[in-house]
């Protein structure tokens, strides 16, 4: 990826296959060569789909073709300041793929100086300020200001899917100011995609080990094809990024506009100040790479960029008023607003950082103190501005309960499950008095009151040690198209019409990869009473879109006892029913188009159910009963099957659908039954329907 060092480098080549997925590594250094003054002419830095300057030649994917300029050239750039920060030598990724690096790094990921962005790197200003030569046309702005915005293109030709013919864009505007419903398709696509490529460089063998990167080639693929939103640096609020959200990578905030900088910790802009322009801060990340004083739920102390800190390949020295620290001065004295994001250890995952955005700050008071090393820092007091919806404070607070600090308000019970699952899972009621649910016996797992029989038994994979991506010598690998469902981190890859995992007569042990909806609880559970829709489920710990959540317990019906108990059944609310029809809108799984690979049945989403399945968890069930309905669902339901004995046994197993932060309810869609012979009541609810309460703009009205 350096341009200039021939690491990573891919010349462009009109033979070269630009749909593969780059082996990108990270980036090491960024030490640009400038001409010598004065003959030389003055440096200048393009946008990355040109115009050029004489003697430039642009390095792939900024080569491509024309075809994939998503937009015209709108927007130039000043020329930037001759001072640009070297990433070091030695950094290291986490399990997330994550690198912590040093707050110094003003690196940019490739492709983040894109044409569509006035001020976008905190290196550069207004484009109206630009030298003549580089600015566009006043005419070509105002065009691209009255454009109106065509939305998301989506549009396969012929109706055959391929690939190929898959188009999909942003308009300018789309890129240079986002919504909500942008942001969540962007991380959606992001991790879908990211998601795809782990699985494709896991099942290679790679015995030199190595780092890989999946989002960076994930971050380079989509900023390539213009799948991005806010390019338009801007001071406070970035459009469609909501307080609270969460990020599990750096690459993720990127894309959104949240953080520009992929790995400096302080992003900024160029303002007009007098007689020239200055620095001001836009948003900075705290993941503790520095000495910042982080406790406090509403006070930050945060400290500079730069004096070499945490490099022991250079002495540390003294922190300049430069770059970042400079943007970070002058916002200290105008009290402009500041984009907080914390990085907090994974609790899932210690290994990993999750990145929390918690709001709105101001530099109230900055100033130099000794460090560590002996060296001058620079130091930043940031306050929170009061109004927002806590973020941060929810970790601390959840921090507290975990360590027995606080105790937990409106606990009624420490473990709803007596030790029936590896995690305790709490019942809190903070809302009222009631002091639970209805009784009920809590059971981990299905029951099955007779054989779950099929017409095609199944039989398990006759790997000894562990299944391996891959390794189509595996039955069970075979059985879902070749590919290992689940990435190394036990993170699904794609929603299937059935997902098959080893059984207990499987000879593998019993920690293989392809085990992951039988072993438990992955993170630390709480069914709530909620103000209006009885008693829900949410999680303590962060979950990353495709974790495993629950399973469906309860007790089996079958066809007959479902016809006979039919009344019953019909307002047992404790019920799950494959039968039922569901959101076809929704997609989860990774666009083909964007790794040049032809649709398959990889891609498909519709299930495939061998036989219906109905479960009771009126008398019977786990946690999953708790779960309440959606319109917009953040949790959807996946059918796994795997076989014991010589029988198939279908279960129904919950998966994230995106990032979801703490404290969240986890909700799903419970879809309607299949009959056309409803009559209305007299609040327009179909009849034998439930009012649906999720109170979201794209609400049904009802389910069920």
């Amino acid at each position: 990826m350096d341009g200039g060092s021939g690491h990573g480098f891919v010349p462009p080549s009109t033979s070269f296959d630009k749909s593969r997925v780059l082996d990108i590594k990270p980036l090491r250094s960024l030490v640009p060569v400038f001409p010598n003054p004065p003959q030389a002419p003055p440096f200048v830095c393009s946008s990355p789909f040109g115009p050029f300057p004489p003697g430039f030649t642009p390095f792939y994917p900024f080569s491509a073709p024309q075809g994939l300029q998503n937009s015209p050239d709108t927007n130039q750039y000043k020329t930037p300041p001759a001072h640009f920060s070297r990433i070091p030598p030695h950094f290291h990724g986490v399990v997330n793929g994550d690198a912590e690096p040093s707050r110094d790094y003003d690196a940019q990921f490739p492709n983040d100086n894109s044409n569509m962005g006035g001020k976008h790197d905190g290196l550069f200003g207004d484009p109206k300020q630009a030298a003549p030569h580089l600015r566009a046309s006043n005419s070509s702005r105002k065009k691209a200001k009255k454009s109106k915005d065509p939305g998301v293109s989506l549009s396969v030709d012929n109706g055959k899917g391929s690939a190929k013919n898959f188009v999909m864009a942003f308009s300018p505007l789309q890129m240079e100011d986002g919504n909500r419903e942008l942001v969540n398709y962007i991380l959606t696509t992001f991790d879908a995609l990211r998601r795809r490529i782990s699985q494709i460089e896991e099942a290679k063998e790679s015995p030199g080990g190595g780092i890989k990167r999946a989002d960076l080639k994930t971050g380079n693929i989509l900023m390539s094809r213009g799948i991005r939103t806010n390019m338009r640096k801007r001071i406070g609020v970035a459009p469609g990024v909501e307080v609270g959200d969460i990020f599990f990578f750096r690459m993720e905030m990127c894309l959104v506009g949240l953080h520009a900088q992929s790995m400096a910790g302080i992003d900024y802009m160029f303002v007009k100040g007098g007689l020239e322009d200055e620095p001001v801060a836009v948003s900075i990340v705290s993941s503790g790479g520095y000495d910042d004083d982080a406790d406090d739920a509403d006070v930050l102390i945060y400290t500079g960029q730069g004096g070499n800190v945490n490099r022991k390949d250079k002495q540390v020295a003294d922190q300049k008023l430069e770059r970042g620290n400079l943007a970070l001065d002058r916002s200290s004295h105008r009290v402009n607003e500041v984009r907080v994001i914390r990085g907090v250890k994974d609790a899932v995952n210690p290994l990993s950082k999750v990145y929390v955005y918690d709001g709105l700050y101001t530099i109230q008071q900055s100033w130099t103190e000794k460090g560590k090393s002996g060296c001058n820092m620079f130091k930043y007091k940031l306050v929170r501005i009061p109004g927002q919806p806590s973020a941060f404070a929810h970790w601390k607070s959840i921090q507290k309960w975990k360590e027995g600090l606080s105790s937990r308000h409106g606990l009624i019970l420490p473990d709803l499950t007596s030790g029936a699952e590896s995690i305790p899972v709490s019942l809190v009621n903070d809302v009222d008095d009631e002091k639970g649910p209805a009784h009920f016996t809590y059971v981990p797992t299905l029951r099955y009151l007779k054989p779950y029989n099929f017409k095609h038994p199944s039989f398990g994979c006759n790997c000894q040690n562990a299944c391996l991506p891959g390794d189509l010598n595996c039955s069970c690998i075979r059985k879902n198209r070749g590919d290992f469902p689940y990435t190394s981190n036990g993170i699904l890859v794609s929603r299937r019409p059935l997902l098959h995992e080893c059984g207990p007569s499987c000879p593998c042990f019993p920690n293989c990869k392809n085990r992951v909806s039988q072993t438990g609880l992955k993170v630390r559970l709480e069914v709530f009473k909620t103000n209006n829709r009885g008693w829900g489920l949410r999680s303590w710990d962060p979950i990353r879109a495709g974790t495993f959540i629950c399973e469906y317990a309860g007790e089996v019906l079958d066809s007959v006892k479902v016809y006979q108990e039919r009344d019953e059944v019909e307002s047992n609310e404790y019920l799950f029913d494959t039968t039922r029809v569901y959101d076809d809108a929704f997609k989860w799984n990774h666009d083909p188009a964007l790794l040049g690979e032809e649709p398959s049945a990889e891609t498909n989403e519709h299930y495939d159910i061998p036989a219906p399945l109905i479960i009771s968890a009126k008398y019977a069930g786990n946690v999953a009963r708790f779960m309440n309905h959606s319109c917009s669902p953040n949790v959807f339901w996946q059918p796994v099957l795997y076989e014991d004995n010589n029988e198939c046994f279908l279960h129904i197993a919950f998966f994230a659908i995106k990032h979801i932060p703490p404290l969240t309810e986890l909700t799903y869609d419970y879809g309607i039954v299949q009959s056309e012979n409803y009559g209305l009541q007299s609040n327009h609810t179909p009849h034998g329907k439930r009012k649906c309460l999720c109170g979201l703009p794209n609400c049904k009205g009802y389910y069920g």
